[in-house]
């Protein structure tokens, strides 16, 4: 029998700094270049659901490149961050990302987050408005947004429920994500991805890596928690406040990206993302699925410096 993986494999040899930050009462992993320069603009990255920070593998640099500080952490419950047993609500990952921007040193930061990780960018520009100077999400609309279409358009239901809900099993939800050595997240990417990037190594380095990940002792199930507290929450008085506290417009620039091939998170509903934000530039990014950032990484790139030397 094999025995799981380390949390530390995630830690990969190259031109990259790892390093351990405290932050609201946890210890996340975070990686930035080894050219980074602590004075700088903080740009942070947050990933999706069942990955961690490789996913921004390709920005990291270019963000160096362009003058920023960025860095990318394993949220709470990935890769080599502690996996506590509670703490996936909303407000408790606003706070994370709140003071994991003041433990690096910095007031204020620029949020980048796809998926799961836009959620939590959304959440802490509403909640933390102090400390975020700019958002960029990707295939990530505004919690009302989503709550909005899965309620209203079929389409958007059939797309996003189907797999949320099968997630909501206890025990079977984490078997499905590590049976097989993790043979669900290559299915995950297969199924979600754009047809150019299946045809790379890239994207097979992509999904090696991402098995092997969500592995690791306790991350099947932290993963899933976040999707868990999400939809259990609509039926509680937690999540009717969170939602009433959402309710509110950003006054910052907001970028919100979405691969033209994405089937999972709809046009419509990303586009009505711009009731809660004053500035929301959408752009689309032709040839690419739900992860536009890896499967076109000059095109996003090109947007998100465009956001960050905006006004």
């Amino acid at each position: 029998m094999t025995s799981p993986p380390d949390p530390t494999l995630v830690r990969f040899d190259g031109p990259w700094r790892h390093f351990d930050v405290r932050a609201n009462g946890l210890r996340f992993h975070a990686v930035e270049t080894q050219r980074f320069v602590a004075d700088r603009p903080l740009v942070l990255l947050l990933h999706g659901f069942g990955e961690f920070w490789w996913s921004w593998r390709n920005q990291l640099e270019a963000l160096t490149d362009a003058g920023y500080r960025a860095v990318a952490v394993d949220l709470r419950g990935y890769g080599d961050s502690d996996k506590p047993p509670r703490g996936y609500d909303g407000w408790t990952l606003a706070g994370d990302t709140h003071a994991l921007i003041r433990a690096l040193g910095h007031s204020t930061a620029a949020l980048v987050g796809h998926a799961d990780g836009g959620l939590v960018c959304w959440a802490t520009a509403t909640l933390h408005p102090a400390v975020v100077s700019r958002v960029a999400v990707l295939s990530s609309p505004h919690p009302r947004a989503l709550k909005h279409g899965v309620l209203r358009n079929a389409e958007e239901r059939s797309a996003f429920l189907g797999p949320f809900l099968h997630n909501q099993l206890p025990r079977l939800g984490e078997r499905r994500l590590t049976v097989d050595d993790g043979a669900f997240i290559a299915e995950y990417f297969r199924e979600r991805s754009g047809a150019a990037w299946r045809q790379t190594d890239d994207f097979a380095e992509a999904v090696s890596r991402n098995r092997m990940a969500i592995q690791i002792p306790g991350v099947a199930h932290c993963s899933l928690e976040y999707r868990r507290w999400a939809f259990r929450s609509q039926f509680r008085t937690d999540g009717w406040r969170f939602m009433d506290l959402m309710n509110k417009r950003l006054r910052i620039p907001v970028l919100a990206v979405r691969g033209r091939d994405d089937a999972y998170i709809l046009d419509s509903v990303m586009a009505g993302s711009r009731r809660w934000a004053s500035t929301m530039d959408y752009r689309m990014v032709s040839g690419a699925g739900h992860f536009a950032h890896q499967e076109k990484p000059d095109e996003f790139n090109a947007l998100l410096l465009e956001l960050l030397s905006g006004p």
